[in-house]
């Protein structure tokens, strides 16, 4: 026994001392090991174009052969994202489908869905595998859903964020008739076993309104059901805090109510011979019930231009004003505030919020640095009351530049959103015409469909950049101020029929192209532009007169 085992050790070590340099294992440099690699790289391409080549030059001829199924298959086996093979392979079991008999039919789809689970085992998120997949299982003469889905329970299983297997297993549900009840009770598994499975919280928002509907024609759910799925997400957000899925589903389920689609404001001028109205939401004004009983109650002709989705502005009939009895300049203001910015809240649905905003309070207090948190307590705060929470709200908003400064612009234009809201809900309880938001930072400019009939804007001292072509809604606006912002051109200050007075001191002004849009302004009289650069430009005081003759004050 010794002596066997002294022969195969001595064998072992002349076979290394034969491979070796000075006792030393030789070893392939990295340049012959490349080198390889690039030969053996090249070996592969040359016998995947020879393949290719062919395919194509079968499909050229119209070969939809058994031949040209083997030869797609070798290559979609090694890239199954190469679609123009998946569409060959269909026009391929197409014609085979009709020289077939339906056993045979069976029996090739079903090889097609092993085939088509290698590929998938090479890349599950494969588009063109997964969409394969779903055109063979509404050819087969005989399906097997059940397997179906357990394929897609295997896949969601390694990636549950496979959004292309969440596609087939919806294609798959719908298909076979599973119960509502029974998807639901999947999307617990799922959100049980992974409260950041983002997909099944989704799936779920999909399937509540069908299994608990709320009694009315918009899809909603009903509250009974809604209190436990604010018990289900807030063990979620409790659990883990940090983690976006649960507070993306929570803003939904805050979020149910549409807004009613309500005219806000109508404004009408006999001089101009014009009407714009004011929507509460986006409308197509060719297929809304309200606007249509405006456009046979005015009689509207040729529509000009469509300035937003909320504003449409008309040309009218001469004739109207006299069959109507209309004053030369005649507005009406009808929406309130809860139909401007929120959707009116039941008593029911106030304790609701109020009980998840001293949830998320509480939380608050144990996470004072999670953004989330901060952002659905602002959201909440808006839903209940806008103006009582104000303060409370731009305090929070300073907290989310703090804990986020990635987001900091984001936020900035959110807050000016809601600050712009605010202003125009004070505006309406005071039934004013001035709209005045100076030196609060806003970042950005909205809701201009609001203000029809407002007659002076002030916007000094904020962070605007530019004044957006929404600016031409404003048909009644007489006075502007935005001085010390930093606006570049003034694109949205065209046709404003009564405009008088412009003051833009301190902006960033540069070109007096900038200037051009106020040239259509005809009642334009007053123009302050001190401290732009555009006053730098030679002969400035002689090219303003040209391009703005109707400006007798102008200050530079």
């Amino acid at each position: 026994m010794f002596e066997h085992l002294f022969v195969f050790s001595l064998s072992l070590s002349l076979s290394l001392i034969a491979h070796s340099q000075h006792g030393r294992v030789k070893v392939k440099s990295t340049a012959q090991q490349e080198e390889e690699k690039r030969k053996e790289r090249e070996k592969k391409l040359k016998v995947y174009l020879t393949v290719r080549d062919a395919i194509f030059k079968k499909r050229g001829n119209g070969e939809l052969d058994d031949e040209a199924l083997q030869l797609t298959q070798q290559l979609l086996s090694s890239n199954p994202d190469f679609a123009t093979l998946w569409n060959y392979r269909r026009e391929i079991l197409l014609h085979l489908e009709t020289i077939k008999e339906e056993e045979e039919t069976q029996k090739l789809y079903e090889a097609e869905l092993l085939f088509i689970e290698s590929c998938l085992k090479m890349n599950p998120k494969s588009y063109g595998s997964w969409h394969h997949r779903g055109w063979v299982s509404s050819r087969l003469p005989r399906p097997d859903w059940t397997r179906e889905l357990s394929l897609c329970d295997r896949c969601l299983s390694l990636d549950d964020r496979n959004f292309h297997c969440w596609d087939y297993r919806r294609l798959v549900v719908k298909a076979s008739g599973v119960p509502v009840d029974q998807e639901l009770q999947f999307t617990d598994r799922l959100i049980g076993s992974n409260f950041s499975n983002y997909s099944s919280w989704h799936y779920r928002s999909t399937l509540l309104p069908l299994l608990h509907p709320e009694s009315g024609s918009e899809p909603a759910v009903c509250e009974e059901q809604l209190l436990k799925e604010y018990e289900l997400v807030q063990n979620a957000f409790f659990t883990d805090p940090n983690d976006q899925s649960a507070w993306f589903y929570y803003r939904w389920l805050l979020g149910r109510a549409e807004r009613e689609e309500l005219i806000s404001c109508v404004y009408a001028s006999r001089e101009g011979e014009r009407v714009a109205v004011a929507f509460s939401k986006p409308v197509n004004v060719r297929h809304s019930c309200t606007s249509t009983l405006l456009v046979i109650m005015y009689e509207w002709r040729i529509p000009v231009s469509c300035v937003d989705q909320h504003v449409y502005k008309c040309s009218l009939l001469k004739y109207f004003w006299i069959h109507m009895n209309v004053p030369s300049n005649w507005c009406r203001d009808s929406a309130t505030d809860q139909e401007l910015f929120r959707s009116e809240l039941s008593v029911e649905k106030t304790s609701v919020l109020q009980s998840e905003l001293q949830s998320c309070t509480q939380l608050l207090e144990l996470e004072p640095q999670n953004k989330w948190c901060v952002l659905t307590i602002i959201l909440l705060m808006r839903a209940l009351d806008p103006l009582g929470h104000e303060k409370e709200t731009l305090a929070h908003f300073q907290t989310l530049k703090e804990v986020d400064p990635m987001r900091s612009s984001y936020y900035s234009d959110l807050c000016s959103k809601f600050m712009i809201e605010n202003t125009i809900l004070k505006m309406e309880y005071a039934e004013v015409r001035v709209f005045s938001l100076s030196d609060k930072n806003l970042s950005t400019l909205c809701h201009l469909d609001q203000l029809l009939l407002v007659t002076h804007i002030n916007l000094s001292s904020n962070q605007l950049v530019t004044l957006p072509p929404q600016f031409s809604m404003l048909h009644c606006l007489e006075v502007l101020e935005a001085d010390d912002n930093v606006i570049e051109n003034l694109e949205g200050l065209y046709h404003l029929p009564k405009l008088e007075e412009v003051s833009l001191k301190n902006n960033r002004i540069l070109y007096l192209s900038d200037l051009e849009p106020l040239a259509s302004c005809p009642k334009l009289t007053r123009l302050d532009l001190r401290g732009n650069p555009v006053t730098k430009t030679a002969n400035i005081q002689a090219e303003l007169s040209q391009l703005l003759p109707s400006v007798t004050d102008l200050l530079l």
